[in-house]
């Protein structure tokens, strides 16, 4: 098995000088004590490999040194501790208007850009309609890119840096400020890059990309990797202890209290807990609840969203036809979803009990248990349609 990037004890570390002071004679003194400078780690102590053909996704919160680590390397920046190495030409996409003159036309910048890179000007001028076609600007390409959007940036470096045709590309979060369009004429490329046994690394908070497109994925925070495996794993484990702490989803609660819920246990068809499901199995949620009055015509709802906040799937035992008389003091709910058509993917369930006429709630949860699917199937999507297909012959033939 080749490994394609190799990373031991990798670190990179940045000096940071505190403020002036604002006199003149505050100046002097600082440089007279001759003050050290403070560190900051952007990584600390990474070790990884990467075998030869993988896509990997690296995600993390906003500062978590996903960023510099793909600039460790790609070569822009250079360590502080540790080794990295890297087998194979390298071409990235890491920074908007990385390797482009604002001065400069487009068609000036696909040359220099590409130089950067290391292609010969020869092969540039052969594929340089190929360049400006995929990026759609052949009627911007001799204006200067100072004029361009941020869009046009990206298309026109992302058309350079794949033109390269490298054994490793990497690509940062740049590709999120794209149409959507380009975003998937990118995305059939990388599939493209897939199929010759390219290695990629991408930087993305677009975690259903992650899960379609990778083979595994690296979770950074705080400068440090602190998981890497399968994307099911990876992506619920940062949902469960990064997103929700950091507030970067709507997790809330609210409600009288009047009837609330003491616990909430996910289990499987075998009443054995776990966060975890296959597609077709059963998933039963069970609800331990305490009224501390007497409520009548209790209503128990949830709902399901991926983790990008789409709405999946809704409803109570009110629309269920399941009428609750009334309930006081303790109790449990159980609620059985089988079968579990959802697909590969992470999902957060929501709860709630309220009146039945809804104008009182008792207690929400929204956004308050993730849980994961796990599919082994190939066939894309959100969710598993059972179907079928029959075969007709041409009776008239």
């Amino acid at each position: 098995m080749t490994i394609a990037i190799e990373a031991q004890q990798l670190g990179k570390a940045y000096h940071v000088q505190g403020m002036a002071p604002p006199t003149l004679f505050g100046t002097c003194s600082r440089w007279l004590k001759r003050q050290p400078r403070e560190q900051f780690w952007a990584l600390r102590d990474v070790n990884f490999q990467i075998p030869a053909g993988r896509t990997v996704g690296v995600i993390g919160p906003n500062g978590s040194g996903k960023s510099s680590m793909l600039g460790l390397i790609a070569g822009t920046i250079t360590p502080t501790t540790g080794a990295l190495r890297t087998e194979g030409r390298i071409s990235s996409l890491l920074e908007l208007g990385a390797g482009f003159h604002p001065d400069l036309t487009g068609r000036e910048n696909v040359f220099l850009n590409a130089a950067i890179l290391g292609m010969p000007r020869e092969f540039v001028r052969q594929r340089f309609d190929h360049i400006v076609d995929f990026a759609g600007l052949r009627e911007f390409i001799d204006m200067p890119v100072k004029h361009y959007s941020s869009g046009m940036y990206v298309r026109l470096g992302f058309s350079v840096a794949i033109e390269m045709n490298p054994d490793i590309l990497l690509v940062d979060e740049v590709l999120a400020v794209g149409d959507m369009a380009f975003q998937m004429k990118c995305l059939d490329r990388i599939r493209q890059f897939q199929k010759q046994g390219k290695t990629l690394l991408f930087v993305t908070h677009a975690l259903e990309t992650v899960e379609q497109f990778c083979d595994e994925v690296m979770l950074i925070h705080d400068g440090r990797l602190i998981m890497q495996g399968p994307p099911t794993d990876v992506i619920f484990n940062y949902l469960k202890s990064y997103m929700v702490r950091l507030g970067m989803l709507n997790v809330e609660e609210h409600g009288t209290r009047d009837v609330e819920m003491l616990g909430v246990r996910f289990l499987d068809e075998h009443n054995d807990e776990t966060a975890s499901f296959d597609t077709g199995g059963a998933m039963i949620i069970e609800i331990h609840y305490k009224a501390h009055k007497r409520i009548e015509n209790p209503v128990f709802g949830f709902n399901i969203k991926t983790g990008n906040g789409f709405y999946v799937f809704g409803s109570n035992t009110q629309l269920g036809n399941v009428p609750i008389d009334s309930i006081e003091g303790e109790g449990f709910m159980r609620l059985k979803i089988q079968p579990l058509t959802l697909k590969k993917g992470n999902f957060f369930l929501s709860l709630s009990i309220h009146s039945w006429d809804h104008s009182v709630q008792y207690h929400r949860r929204e956004d308050w248990h993730p849980f994961a699917i796990k599919d082994t199937s190939d066939t894309p999507g959100l969710m598993q349609l059972e179907h079928t297909w029959e075969h007709q012959a041409d009776l008239d033939g």
